[in-house]
């Protein structure tokens, strides 16, 4: 794949990322099968970008900053941007984004973005820095957005696929309006501490957990090999398809959209991590193979 700049392996993984959006753009285990989705444009072209600095949509598709108005669309620009490569070896990879003229024309901020993919044997921890160069408080949100194979490549059928959580989830969720976020919610469908796929009506857009209790669920078909994902210190889930689409996207999420009816200053949306002046704030991921997820 010629858009590839850095390529990660270990006995288990290998793990292919790109400048543009600093995307993995494949995840392949020890026998060379693919469990990340391959961005196929009939279906949905991303593959597992960065949502930055914003999660979701903002009313309008507008962020306001001091009466001011800043046009951005949904999840941000991060995404779409060439992040530069700093370093690479076949077990660390760290790519970089700051702002410039084109950033600040949709977000009035000065911002420093590393994104760092380290594998260590069967797991790949994927971290985002935000860092706040400047002299006010840097207003963000952050999200990760992987797609993976549905089913993944072990025989298993698409109804056969669960998400298990490592708590029963009991606060009840929420589903996009218009990108927003709704007003109205929905029962929690993992109250038994499980979400079988093929039982979710994605012709309604994503599952939104905005105060989820686990921070570790599995995936995959019970007694074959899957994934683990775990977001410790990511207070927001998403869970997306397109209807009939061979991937499922399990997106830890700091920050949601706009809740239906806020049209106030950016920097008063709920759902954001504030940086103060020259701090910075960590968010990570990991991804670990399994060898059995489970029954």
């Amino acid at each position: 794949m010629t858009d590839v700049s850095a390529t990660l392996k270990s006995e288990f993984l290998t793990v292919e990322v790109g400048a543009p959006g600093a995307e993995m753009l494949a995840l392949r285990d020890a026998e060379g099968r693919d469990l990340l989705w391959n961005g196929d444009a009939a279906f949905w072209t991303g593959r597992a970008p960065f949502l930055f600095p914003i999660v979701g949509r903002l009313a309008n598709d507008t962020l306001l900053h001091e009466g001011v108005g800043y046009p951005m669309t949904q999840h941000g620009f991060a995404r779409r941007r060439d992040f530069e490569l700093m370093s690479a070896s076949d077990s660390r990879a760290t790519f970089r984004l700051v702002d410039d003229e084109e950033t600040r024309k949709q977000y009035p901020f000065a911002f420093g973005l590393y994104i760092t993919y380290t594998l260590n044997e069967a797991t790949l921890t994927i971290e985002a820095r935000v860092h706040n160069p400047g002299v006010v408080d840097l207003p963000a949100s952050f999200g990760f957005h992987p797609a993976f194979r549905w089913p993944l490549p072990y025989g298993g059928s698409r109804a056969d696929h669960i998400i298990t959580f490592e708590k029963a989830e009991v606060v009840p969720i929420h589903r996009p309006n218009g990108g927003l976020l709704s007003a109205e919610t929905d029962p929690n469908p993992a109250v038994g501490g499980f979400i079988r796929l093929d039982a979710v009506d994605f012709a309604r857009d994503a599952l939104i957990f905005t105060d989820v209790r686990s921070h570790r669920v599995t995936y995959g078909a019970p007694g074959e090999p899957g994934l683990e994902i775990a977001f410790e210190g990511m207070p927001q889930l998403g869970i997306w398809s397109k209807p009939g689409a061979p991937f499922v996207c399990i997106e830890p999420w700091f920050g949601h959209a706009s809740p239906e009816g806020f049209a106030g200053e950016f920097s008063e949306k709920p759902g954001l991590a504030h940086i103060g002046p020259g701090d910075e704030r960590r968010f990570a991921m990991n991804l670990r193979w399994l060898p059995d997820v489970g029954r």
